[in-house]
């Protein structure tokens, strides 16, 4: 890693597990980054933040919860007090779905979206202005393959991921001036508990781990590639195994990707 994250103060969102957790844990060994932490889980984020050899100096921890989307300017105002600024925003919170789509309550799509899309706009809007008022810096957002193409069992998640797709697109195009650079990161199967997260048709959790996630990428991997994807000020980069091929048959052989996502084990 160069030193582009050196000097900076960087965000990370969903930072009490999974692919948060080895960002912080990347950036506090291979960097000299000040990090703040965020997530519900409050009592989490300090321990991270410790076992990852963060000094007191160097980390700050804000909980939030992103389903309370009013919030997100106290918060941004919060995190912004504790360092002086913002660099770097990475959005990585978020909710993933194990179920039909004919069998998920609408108040479950409703959740879905409000945690993965709502939450995460509320966030950066608020962010944006501090971003501008200091002469530049990026915003990072953690999508989905299925934030490109939508398979069996996650109709509510990838629909909250295409609306990501469209808002930060936008966004990347309207700040190009202040200087502010928007990357989308596109995680294929990660070895997480996303899938134990994950909600059922009815809201409860799925609990147990899917084959295909235990099968995934090692997280600490995914970590390396996604903080390279953001240092290089990338648009857009799906990070993964076989399965981020379906980005180009979604764009060349659309068809086809109809055919092999009709088969294909998604669980």
């Amino acid at each position: 890693m160069s030193t582009y994250f050196n000097n900076k103060v960087i965000w990370v969102t969903g930072a009490s597990s999974g692919i948060g957790e080895a960002l912080v844990k990347e950036l506090a060994l291979k960097t000299n980054a000040k990090i703040i932490l965020s997530s519900r889980k409050e009592n989490q984020l300090y321990e991270i933040a410790e076992n990852a050899g963060l000094t007191v100096n160097r980390y700050a921890v804000i909980p939030l919860d992103l389903v309370d989307y009013k919030k997100m300017p106290d918060i941004a105002d919060q995190a912004v007090k504790k360092f002086g600024k913002i660099d770097i925003l990475i959005n990585n919170a978020g909710l993933s779905q194990r179920s039909l789509a004919m069998e998920t309550d609408i108040e479950v799509d409703k959740h879905l979206m409000d945690v993965d899309f709502i939450g995460t706009v509320a966030l950066t809007k608020a962010v944006v202005p501090y971003l501008i008022k200091n002469g530049g810096g990026q915003i990072a957002v953690v999508s989905s393959l299925m934030g490109v193409f939508g398979a069996p069992m996650r109709s509510g998640y990838a629909a909250a991921k295409h609306a990501l797709h469209g808002f930060f697109d936008a966004l990347r195009a309207e700040l190009y001036q202040d200087k502010i650079s928007v990357t989308i990161i596109c995680p294929g199967f990660i070895q997480t508990h996303i899938s134990i997260h994950a909600v059922t048709g009815n809201g409860s959790q799925q609990g147990t781990m899917d084959d295909a996630t235990m099968k995934g990428m090692p997280v600490d991997i995914f970590a390396k590639k996604m903080l390279h994807a953001i240092e290089k000020r990338k648009n857009q980069k799906a990070i993964g195994g076989k399965e981020v091929l379906g980005i180009y048959l979604k764009r060349f052989f659309p068809g086809l990707l109809a055919r092999i996502v009709r088969k294909a084990k998604v669980v």
